[in-house]
């Protein structure tokens, strides 16, 4: 998830918290790394599984992409 200047913060932890069903502390401290790091993992999974998330999260007006993760 990529921090972007539209969306507000509580919009951003708000989707976190619906799609994702994380509980509104995580979904907060989601939020805030994405709007102070610029850029946060906020879903791991199979490629077809985030490449839904990515769809669902561009859905709502979110940026985000999908990257491999760097194992072993």
């Amino acid at each position: 998830m990529w921090n972007d200047p539209v969306n507000l913060m509580n919009y951003v932890e708000w989707v976190f918290h619906s799609y994702f069903a994380y509980p509104r502390e995580q979904a907060h401290r989601l939020m805030l790394a994405v709007h102070q790091d610029g850029k946060a993992v906020v879903a791991t999974g199979s490629r077809e599984k985030i490449e839904f998330d990515v769809q669902a999260m561009h859905n709502y007006g979110l940026w985000a992409t999908m990257q491999r993760s760097e194992e072993g």
